[in-house]
């Protein structure tokens, strides 16, 4: 028997049937490579399935690389052919296909496609942050604190590892807010993570990671501190990690991938440092950055254009919302929120 068989199954179970809401009939392509894990992606199908969806498993060897770095490992006509025809994409990839090449025909050619990205997914993972979350009271509070970033014009994000950052917001970037409700085209991640794209070329400050860089180097073993202009990296510090980290992005000879991407929250309470960097972005109170490629659907017209992407945490962090302290170190302050809070964890 598979560990946890059947706790797996009722976090697949409310995975289609609760979060993305798959109708009878209704196509589900779910993608995996040979880094994946088989229980989670057997485990998904069944559940599919069982709904009445149609379930089609791809697997694909593992790439070399993340994102459109990953395009030459790919059967790339062939898999956007597919994507383009589904209504329904799981992505259970460990090297994520999200801003490859297939993916970008697949969003822009399907406009139906309902997507939702749970890379390097075991099912560990999927129990605790899925299958073991009241999604409902979830989705309640992360709606309301959308609308209060919504609302910021200047977001300030500090932590007692030394990150110090201030943004401005732009109204026309979109703020998505992953609540457990994938019912809809779109593009999802796993639920507990607000994401926000700031006005480009208006960070400023430093960045300090502490919890976890993917890719390249994974779980950190000491900070990486970098120093922001403009939204650009200029200054890269730290031990053998940051060297790693520099050189990643040198390699590809792309002056956007020193530039930010975008900030999200850390908003589901059954995760945990991991060194899965889809976990990690979740863990509450953190904050996590990502470096390179912005979609035009988050950053309407044109979003930022490079050759991949990477995402960096930074745990316990502060935040205000125009000089109003909404967090401090990883827990709401702010009266309505930190309620919001009590009863997530206490309901958990």
């Amino acid at each position: 028997m598979i560990k946890q068989e059947f706790e797996l199954h009722k976090a697949t179970n409310k995975l289609i049937n609760d979060i993305l809401k798959v109708q009878i009939g209704e196509t589900v392509i779910i993608t995996a490579d040979t880094s994946s894990d088989e229980s989670v992606v057997n485990a998904t199908a069944s559940s599919v399935y069982a709904s009445g969806g149609k379930p089609m498993v791809i697997w694909l060897a593992t790439p070399n690389g993340v994102g459109k770095a990953s395009d030459n490992d790919l059967p790339i006509e062939s898999l956007s052919a597919a994507l383009v025809k589904t209504d329904v994409w799981i992505e259970y990839n460990k090297q994520w296909l999200l801003y490859s090449t297939p993916f970008e025909i697949a969003y822009e050619n399907n406009k139906q496609l309902r997507y939702i990205c749970l890379v390097d997914m075991n099912s560990d993972l999927l129990i605790r942050n899925i299958g073991s979350v009241e999604m409902d009271l979830l989705s309640e509070f992360m709606l309301e604190f959308a609308e209060m970033n919504k609302k910021a014009n200047i977001i300030r994000i500090t932590t007692s590892a030394g990150t110090d950052l201030t943004f401005n917001t732009d109204a026309k970037h979109i703020i998505a807010c992953d609540a457990g409700d994938a019912s809809y085209p779109g593009i999802f991640m796993m639920p507990g993570q607000l994401n926000v794209v700031p006005k480009f070329n208006t960070v400023n400050g430093t960045l300090v990671f502490d919890g976890t860089l993917v890719p390249p180097c994974g779980k950190l073993e000491a900070p990486i501190k970098l120093t922001i202009e403009n939204s650009r990296i200029a200054k890269f510090e730290g031990g053998y990690q940051a060297l790693e980290f520099e050189a990643w992005i040198k390699s590809f000879n792309d002056s956007n991938m020193y530039k930010l991407a975008h900030i999200a929250y850390g908003l589901n309470p059954g995760a945990k440092l991991t060194g899965n960097i889809v976990e990690d972005e979740r863990v509450w109170g953190a904050t996590e950055w990502g470096i390179g490629y912005v979609s035009p659907n988050d950053a309407p017209p044109q979003g930022q254009d490079a050759k991949s992407h990477c995402d960096g945490i930074c745990l316990n962090s502060t935040i205000w919302l125009d000089n109003n302290m909404i967090m401090e170190n990883g827990h709401f302050i702010h009266e309505k929120m930190k309620k919001y809070e009590d009863q997530i964890f206490k309901r958990y």
